[in-house]
């Protein structure tokens, strides 16, 4: 069994919140179910991670269970869960069941998952909106059909079942943008994993060495700490293979000259860190290396000051794309001038990727870049940052051979990542565990 958390508290207060919009509204039931557990082969699972909605919500760990919210004049919450079962328990682990789920994670009210077919019609009845993940989920259309169905036959009572719906995960979306104290302790736990486990790699990385290799210190680093697995795929990949925007850690031998590239980051109790550096397979950075290299590592410093209250997710982007721009120019990558190479885009052919994305309890997190609310036939303006928002600051360039480039960049791919959490004058990089700084990463790989 899966240890509750240390205190509901948090997740109490995110249920309350989601109770508070959905009254704003107009009143309401919410319906979300957890997540399935998914087949890798055959009889085979993959390891069970939880809905990040549901996780969100409840901190509740287990399949099979459904969370059911109430918004009026009285508000209630419900979890439905499987049941205690000796013979299950044999086999996968003791689980909660219902008392134990009422008793730590702090709801009104807990089931058998049994009961849910026979209960919810019940629940549905004379509440104004139904919110739900409607035409997402099959599972979801399902029970509410069924539910739907049993609450009409009980219109001769003069109550009916919900006649608006209204999609509830945008609005958990929007919840989830900003990060309460409790989500941002656990992203700086992930922060600090990660960050050892990435200094980890350039102490250990040696020409000769393979990709996987590599792989298996970050894999050993975010274990040995309590991480309960990686956030998403590692990248590992030398020389040629850095170019290539999600490389799987693969066979290819480390070659002294090449560089690595190694994108990993660890998940603590579902948040999840990324980080992406870029350093050396022999220690040393080469010429051409080191200029692009440092080229980078200055569009981050520019993305990074454009990062804090007030000013829009884009200005972070626009601000490491003028900095890479200038130096792709000075470099003789690109021909022209810089406000010509901006308006054609020319820099898209070495750097084609955006600066960021959200991070949280989804590595590319939920929640829209954009305003969500414009007026109709205008574009809607880029969303301002806020305090407490996660996001990552992640520049690179990728030079693949061709006639009209200086041969002496060829194959270098190199992207800086940190993960930078927005704070009332600006923003901190939380994962600042492992150095950035050219001169700084080949002491470190020196030791």
């Amino acid at each position: 069994m899966s240890l509750p958390p240390e205190d509901p508290a948090p997740h109490i207060a995110r249920r309350r919140r989601l109770q508070d919009t959905m009254r704003a509204a107009g009143g309401g039931i919410a319906l979300l179910p957890a997540a399935r557990p998914v087949i890798r082969n055959r009889d085979a699972e993959y390891p069970y991670r939880q809905d990040s909605d549901f996780l969100y919500l409840t901190g509740f760990p287990e399949p099979e269970a459904w969370l059911v919210l109430i918004a009026g004049d009285t508000d209630r919450t419900v979890l439905f869960c499987r049941d205690k079962n000796e013979d299950r328990e044999l086999w996968e682990g003791r689980s909660f069941g219902p008392d134990a789920a009422l008793a730590h994670f702090g709801f009104d009210e807990a089931y058998p998952v049994e009961r849910l077919d026979d209960m919810l019609p019940a629940l549905l009845l004379d509440q104004p909106t139904l919110f739900a993940s409607v035409l997402r989920d099959a599972r979801v259309d399902e029970c509410l059909r069924r539910a739907t169905e049993t609450a009409r036959r009980q219109s001769r009572t003069g109550q009916r079942p919900p006649e608006r719906q209204q999609d509830l995960l945008p609005l958990l979306a929007e919840m989830r943008l900003v990060k309460d104290p409790t989500e941002i302790a656990l992203m700086r736990r992930a922060a600090r994993i990660s960050a050892g486990a990435h200094a980890r790699a350039m102490r250990h990385a040696r020409p000769g060495m393979r990709e996987y290799e590599i792989e298996a210190e970050l894999l050993y680093e975010f274990r040995r700490h309590g991480a309960q697995s990686p956030a998403y795929g590692s990248i590992v990949a030398t020389g040629p293979n850095a170019c290539v925007l999600h490389y799987p850690a693969g066979d290819a031998v480390l070659r002294d000259g090449h560089l690595l590239l190694v994108d990993a980051g660890c998940e603590v109790d579902g948040y999840a860190s990324d980080i992406t550096r870029t350093f050396p397979v022999n220690g040393r950075y080469s010429g051409p290396q080191r200029l692009l290299y440092d080229l980078t590592v200055a569009a981050q410093e520019a993305a990074s000051a454009a990062t804090r209250p007030g000013l829009t997710w884009n200005d972070g982007h626009d601000a490491a794309v003028r900095v890479l721009a200038q130096g792709m120019l000075d470099a003789g990558l690109l021909q022209g001038s810089l406000d010509g190479v901006l308006e054609s885009k020319a820099y898209n052919r070495f750097y084609m990727h955006r600066t960021g994305h959200w991070l949280g309890l989804d590595v590319h997190d939920v929640g829209d870049y954009r305003m969500p609310d414009a007026p109709a036939g205008t574009e809607r303006p880029w969303r301002e940052l806020r305090k407490g928002m996660i996001l990552t600051i992640e520049p690179g360039i990728y030079v693949r051979p061709a006639d009209d480039v200086p041969e002496e960049f060829w194959n270098i791919g190199i992207r800086t990542e940190d993960d930078a959490l927005v704070t009332d004058e600006g923003c901190e990089l939380i994962t600042r565990g492992v150095p950035v700084d050219a001169r700084e990463i080949e002491a470190l790989m020196r030791e």
